[in-house]
């Protein structure tokens, strides 16, 4: 019976040692490392023909291995490269949307104002000829302070088109009565009296309200685009930590090491990696989703009430209609006046009247529109807006959703669960998977993730975040958090005007102090079209022409 067992015993050693034997010599052999180490770029001197001892590895298993430690100590490397490429890649669609919608909405909104601009001047250079050219740089300045409110300059809007009204009464008060010779000082008595009398009419009151917030809610909207686009690209340059190198390299390389190169790893395995190396970047996804929703409440508003292009277009009529409303009171405003400030000294010039010819040169013609100049983006501000607004929503959850991405694309995990790198054999992978953010990798199994300390630069982007939608809940209302301690008649706190027309105001909060952050002129856009891009009028500017007319007799020869 003794004897029995030992036969049997010497018989199932040998078996094993044969079977050993065979397996041990089927994985000796290192011919297809060798061939995708190549492929890679690496050199195959002192690359291993068979298999060698692995007591030198540091990540991957050891035991027999095909890998030196110099082979290691590449495919590490290796793995954090492919990583860093991996992140550029699975974010380049959405960072490329911020980019190219910025530059198309900064060209657009420069392009509105230029045509706006050379509108106004086509269409009083020939309604007034010389009485125009000799006080154009009223209208000028007031372009050019738009612009400059635009681009990132600290312009108080109110104040600004509070001092354009100012000016006009100024000039065409002097040229009412161009009879009389005024000081500073009366000038100054004259401007006064603006709000009180009115003289252009509610047109500068209606203005305001709509050039501060329509301006407000673009530049905001910008500048929104623009913060979206540094964020992502500064947050797609991961840093990649030494944990989570060891962690790569042991997903996708350590396969190399045991003699299966083409092993892919498992999807569960994949997720668990990529949570852990990318838990930073998912721990800016609340604010950066916040960020998005506020840049979608600031677009209704460009597609409605605030629609920028509604309120540039026509800037030339209202201000038409406010000259016309002047000349049409000035004999009222010129009595109180004299009333308020004291009686004028005469200047020794007569007033005189000459034929109406020589004022009207020529007559204002309106674009047809067919005729009407496009823009340098090519469409009109709602196209656009929808546009920006479809590519906004497909960012959202874009950071937390990044590691599933990664894995799921790009064919980077196997879809056989039992036919995978399980980050040590082949076959299925067992451990759950994390979820995502920083606090949720403590029991990660893959990555050992220090959640004490936070990524800072990640930290640092939460905060521009943050302080730009903050900025874009006060453009939602109509406010400018730069100059909160201005008023408009019956509106809010704010540059702006707020939401008396009809809109709801669905935020309340207090401003934070930012800096102002300029459009980008990196990239300038090609110059603007040499005509003048003037809105098509309807039959009312003909007769709203035709009744400018005729109260200018009196001033013609002295503004000539």
């Amino acid at each position: 019976m003794y004897a029995m067992w030992r036969l049997q015993l010497a018989l199932c050693t040998v078996s094993v040692l044969l079977s050993l034997s065979s397996g041990e010599s089927k994985a000796r052999s290192c011919s297809e490392v060798r061939q995708a180490y190549n492929v890679k770029g690496f050199s195959l001197v002192n690359v291993p023909h068979q298999e060698i001892s692995g007591e030198h590895l540091r990540v991957c298993p050891q035991g027999f291995t095909c890998c030196t430690s110099e082979m290691e100590d590449k495919l590490n490397q290796q793995s954090k490269v492919e990583f860093e490429n991996l992140v550029e890649r699975s974010s380049h669609n959405m960072r490329t949307t911020f980019v190219a919608r910025h530059k198309k909405f900064d060209e657009f909104f420069l392009e509105l104002l230029d045509n706006s601009e050379k509108s106004l001047n086509s269409m009083f250079t020939k309604t007034y000829g010389k009485l125009y050219m000799q006080n154009s740089e009223v209208f000028q300045d007031l372009f050019t302070e738009l612009k400059r409110y635009y681009t990132g300059g600290n312009v108080n809007l109110e104040e600004m088109l509070n001092d354009f009204w100012s000016r006009l009464l100024e000039r065409m008060f002097q040229l009412l009565n161009s009879q009389y010779h005024f000081t500073d000082d009366y000038l100054e008595c004259v401007s006064k009296y603006t709000d009180q009398l009115k003289p252009f009419g509610d047109v500068p009151r209606k203005l305001k309200a709509q050039v501060t917030r329509a301006f407000i809610a673009a530049r905001t909207f910008v500048q929104g685009l623009m913060v979206g686009r540094e964020v992502a690209n500064r947050v797609a340059k991961v840093n990649v930590v030494p944990a989570c190198v060891r962690a790569l390299t042991k997903m996708l390389y350590c396969p190399y090491c045991r003699g299966m190169p083409g092993l892919k790893p498992c999807h569960n395995y994949c997720h668990n990696v990529m949570r852990g190396c990318l838990a930073n970047q998912a721990d800016l996804d609340a604010e950066w989703n916040l960020f998005i929703d506020a840049m979608l409440l600031v677009a209704d508003r460009l597609e409605g009430p605030f629609n920028i292009e509604a309120v540039i277009d026509p800037v030339d009529i209202k201000i038409s209609e406010a000259i016309m409303t002047m000349q049409d009171n000035s004999m009222q405003v010129s009595a109180k006046v004299f009333q308020g400030c004291g009686q004028p000294k005469p200047s020794g010039i007569g007033r005189s009247a000459r034929g109406i010819s020589d004022v009207f040169s020529t007559r204002f013609r309106p674009y047809a529109p067919e005729e009407r100049p496009t823009t340098a983006a090519g469409t009109s501000l709602e196209r656009l807006v929808i546009d920006i607004k479809g590519k906004l929503k497909e960012s959202k959850r874009f950071w937390s959703n990044l590691p599933d991405d990664i894995c799921a694309k790009g064919n980077l995990t196997e879809s056989d669960e039992e036919q995978c790198w399980n980050s040590h054999t082949k076959g299925r992978y067992f451990p759950e998977v994390v979820k995502e953010g920083l606090t949720n990798q403590l029991n990660n199994p893959e990555v050992d993730v220090d959640i004490t300390r936070p990524d800072t630069l990640i930290r640092q982007q939460i905060m521009a975040l943050r302080v730009m939608t903050n900025k874009l809940k006060n453009a939602y209302n109509g406010n400018d958090i730069y100059f909160q301690d201005s008023s408009d008649e019956g509106s809010s706190s704010g540059s702006g005007s707020g939401c008396s027309d009809g809109c709801t105001t669905e935020f309340v909060f207090v401003g934070t102090e930012a800096p102002v952050i300029g459009a980008d002129r990196s990239d300038e856009r090609a110059a603007a079209a040499a005509a003048g891009n003037t809105l098509a009028r309807g039959p009312s500017l003909l007769l709203m022409m035709v009744a400018l007319i005729l109260p200018l007799w009196a001033m013609q020869t002295q503004w000539r």
